[in-house]
This record gives structure tokens, sequence and C-alpha cells, in this order.
């Protein structure tokens, strides 16, 4: 697997053109190889090469990408960076991007993507059968690759977490001053709230909205783990968060003073929970449609779909995986609102919350 060059994130970076990122790709002199264990590929596709841009940033989807390229002879680019920039590189580079692969974090910004054009439909049989309706969308266009839930968490010490069933009862007045929120350009947040949209309609969320702001303590994070820290810490007694913070800072990967936090951390599923989602797509000018195609069937698949989930203490397509972390969370019933429906109610969403105050 070859690492490619990383994004910088300035608009010169962002000009290049696809001449110099192609030189790039093919001329990496130190590039990491992909390990076969000795094989050197069964499928059809050895000799192949296929680029892929992508949001996330873990050591274990690079050994998944090796893994694809020992069972297919198919060689994997990686470039990694943030979602917005990606979209933005992507699209600059137009048909002379490199990119065959686009993978991207929350339904708004894969949306995003889609309607810039950037990723062209497939037609794949196991991508229909191994992932559900929902979480794809309805052209072909983008297929999720993982799931990521946002449920209520709580510091049992402030709040009792019997009180709270549904994202409706963080309105109850008694909350005053105990709710930390993550601010409003936070995507997940805009998703969260377009899938209360889309169940309750405009009025119902724009009452439910006024609710939240009302018990706000400010001010907003502007990133989940330090408002679980904060909520560890009794700074506030109750947010919502996505399961992967708690998850991570719980881990042995994190440092003693944050598991400690995390552990007088409860987490509380609504019914249902709202669930957002990791998903891919080939892009629209890919130089090999083919074997883009081959490698996020791999990611989806049962068997490394669970791998690419456990990266991230995410939770796979179907089912709620083995990881012991999250298993101590529990099980939840998801939204029945789809990825799509997510990110066409995005717009309004965040108008919702600038009307009401979520900063």
């Amino acid at each position: 697997m070859t690492q490619l060059r990383p994004i910088r994130y300035r608009s010169r970076a962002l000009a290049l053109g696809g001449a110099l990122w192609l030189a790039l790709l093919t001329g990496c002199g130190n590039a990491e190889k992909a390990d076969n264990d000795g094989a050197e590929g069964s499928g059809s596709g050895s000799g192949q090469e296929v680029n892929v841009y992508s949001g996330r940033h873990y050591n274990t989807d690079k050994e998944l990408y090796k893994q694809f390229t020992a069972k297919t002879g198919i060689k994997v680019n990686l470039l990694e960076g943030k979602d917005d920039e990606l979209i933005v590189r992507l699209k600059s580079e137009g048909q002379n991007s490199p990119a065959d692969v686009l993978v991207l974090v929350d339904a708004a910004r894969i949306q995003r993507a889609r309607q810039e054009e950037l990723f062209q439909p497939i037609n794949s049989e196991a991508l229909n059968r191994d992932v559900p309706a929902n979480l794809r969308d309805p052209d072909g266009s983008w297929f999720a690759l993982t799931r990521r839930a946002r449920p209520i968490m709580v510091n049992s010490a402030l709040v009792d977490p019997t009180s709270l069933g549904s994202y409706a009862d963080l309105t109850n007045p008694d909350l005053k001053d105990k709710l930390c929120l993550r601010n409003r350009a936070s995507v997940y947040n805009q998703s969260l709230v377009a899938d209360i949209l889309e169940q309750k309609g405009t009025a119902a969320t724009t009452t439910w909205l006024q609710g939240l702001v009302a018990n706000v303590k400010t001010p907003f994070f502007t990133s989940d783990t330090p408002m679980l820290r904060a909520l560890g810490r009794g700074e506030c007694g109750v947010t919502v968060a996505n399961q992967y913070y708690l998850a991570r800072m719980l881990s042995d990967q994190s440092k003693p003073e944050d598991r400690a936090l995390a552990e007088k951390v409860t987490v509380v599923f609504p019914k249902p929970t709202h669930v957002n989602i990791t998903a891919a797509g080939v892009t629209r000018h890919a130089r090999n449609p083919e074997a883009a195609t081959q490698l996020i069937e791999f990611l989806a698949s049962p068997s490394s779909g669970k791998g690419y989930a456990a990266a991230n203490f995410e939770y796979p397509l179907k089912g709620f995986g083995d990881n012991a972390i999250l298993s101590g969370f529990g099980t939840f019933e998801a939204s029945p609102v789809s990825a799509d429906q997510l990110a066409r109610g995005n717009r309004e969403a965040s108008a919702l919350m600038v009307e009401t105050g979520w900063k």
C-alpha cells in the first residue's frame, strides 16, 4: 500500500494540476509496499492500482487495504485528509483527479459530494446484498461501510440516567444548565437534528431545539472529546456524543486520566437512537472504476466490514459487532430515518439550529 502525499490546507495545493498529482502517485520513491505474506495476489486485478481519498486515518484501515491487495493483486494508494478538504480537492482536480474511491464520514458530507457530482453510480450485486437499503444512496452513488450512533451520555452523579428515554427528554426544565452540547458547526449534530426533523416535522423540531438551547450550559464545545471530559468532571450532567469518542477514552489507547473520566459516564440509548455512517463511492473520473468497486465491496463485506468498523469503535452495517467496550454500552433500536434522508434534511436542520440560537 502506498501512502500518498499528505494534504496541505492551502489554496495553492488545492489548485495543483492533475499531471503533478499523477506523477506523485506513480513516483513515490520510498512508498510502503503491500504486505502480501509472500502471495502475488490471486484476483484478476493483479497489476492494477486503486487510488483512495479517505477522511479516515486509522492504521487498521491500512491493514485491511493490505489484505485487499493480497486477495486481489490490486495495489491501494492512500491519501488521508479532512472530509471537507478532500471534497474541495477532488472538485478542483476535476477530470484530472487520480482518485478512484472517496471515503467520507457523515451523511451530509456524502450528500455534498454527490451534489457536486463527484461520484459515479455503482451497479453491484454484492453491495446491494451487504449494505442495507437505508444505508446507501437510492441511485447507487455511495454505500455505507460503518455505522455510528449518537446516544445520550450522562454523569449519573448529577443526572438520573433512568429519567432519559428519548432525545425529547433533554428539554426537561430540570436539566437547565446541566446540558453540554457541541456547537452547531458539528455535522454530527446537524444530522441528529435532521433525524428529528424527518420524524417530527418542522414545528415540533423547532420546539425541541428551543428546549435544548434553554438548558445548555455554555459555552458550546468544538469537539466531542473535551465535552466528554467536562461531563466526567461534573461540569455538566448530560450530553449527546458519538459512541466511539467515549469508547476510545475507555480503551487502553487512552491516557489513565481520560479513562478515569470516561468511567463516570453512562450511555443511554434513546428509543430510537440516531445513527450516522461512514460511506464510500467510486469517483466520477475514476481511471479504474472496476478495481474501485471491488475495494468498496471488500470493505462492505461482513468479514472485512467488521474490521473496518472496529478500527474506530464503530458498529458494522448489521448487528453490533463483538467489541467488549461497545457491548458494555448495550444495544439500541436504530432510527428509521435513512442516511439519504439525513443528508437531504441537512440544510433545513442547519437553518433551524441558527434560528433557535444553537451557537
